[in-house]
């Protein structure tokens, strides 16, 4: 592919454990062989990449110090999201691991940053008001208390897709729309070009469709292949993101205020 591509690249490679995807099978290495490989296609990224562009790589607690060192060679990087992935059984020996990283890195200083694209709707727990009694920084509807505020770097508001989300695959390790949405609403515009190395079951593709980017993927199984082309066929007719409405991003487990706000505007009702 030619240089100086892409507005933004997300990816989501295989974590440093030895798993079976479908046909393929990645395999356990050691710190050092993992950052190797990941470096062999991460200067790639580089290539890809605009100069104004950004780059966005999971990985979970065994991956992220070789991610880290790696982007560090070759981009800036700007911050770690943690995210809660709130599945799965406990372990006995050890504390439940039920967060993954996201390393955010930048080609340059001069890149996209949309924070208002992906401000969070919360709930007020401490409704405080000034001395006329008006509510300070947060307002109030048939659906209760909320404010609206500035995202951190530690997402608490995501569902792994399980069976009766519309979402949902057989991919072993699908990665949310709403996570994908807020990285493609923070990092590109309408019309840019998002890249996806790892295409996996379409995530990526297919949350860039609806959000009104062009994408590309790369995905080495076909039948993960033909579960994106799929998914991209369906959001020519649905082109909802679960948790995702009128602009705002919905605390986990808000759906009853969620419903009521969407019956009383007159929109469509999604989930959280």
């Amino acid at each position: 592919m030619p240089s100086n591509t892409f507005d933004l690249i997300v990816a989501d490679p295989p974590y440093n454990l030895s798993r079976t995807f479908n046909t393929s099978t990645f395999k356990q290495k050691n710190l050092d062989e993992y950052e190797s490989w990941v470096e062999s296609w991460i200067v790639e990224m580089k290539r890809l990449l605009k100069p104004s562009g950004s780059i966005y790589v999971c990985g979970d607690w065994r991956s992220s110090t070789a991610i880290h060192r790696v982007l560090l060679r070759h981009f800036k990087v700007r911050n770690r999201i943690s995210w809660e992935r709130e599945k799965g059984r406990g372990a006995k020996t050890n504390w439940k691991n039920n967060t993954e990283d996201i390393w955010f890195a930048t080609v340059c200083d001069d890149y996209v940053f949309n924070i208002e694209n992906v401000k969070m709707r919360r709930r007020v727990i401490a409704p405080y008001t000034d001395r006329h009694g008006k509510p300070r920084d947060w307002k109030e509807s048939e659906s209760g208390r909320y404010r609206i505020t500035h995202p951190s770097n530690i997402w608490t508001d995501l569902t792994v897709p399980f069976w009766s989300m519309h979402e949902n695959t057989d991919h072993p390790t699908q990665k949310p729309e709403k996570l994908t949405a807020k990285i493609i609403l923070a990092s590109s515009n309408e019309g840019d070009v998002v890249f996806d190395p790892f295409l996996g079951s379409g995530t990526t593709s297919v949350v860039a469709k609806k959000l009104g980017r062009h994408w590309v993927g790369v995905e080495i199984d076909r039948d993960y292949c033909l579960m994106a082309e799929k998914r991209l066929g369906l959001a020519d007719d649905d082109a909802s993101i679960q948790g995702y409405t009128d602009g705002v991003f919905w605390e986990r487990n808000t759906l009853a205020e969620q419903k009521k706000e969407d019956a009383s505007d007159g929109g469509s009702e999604s989930t959280s």
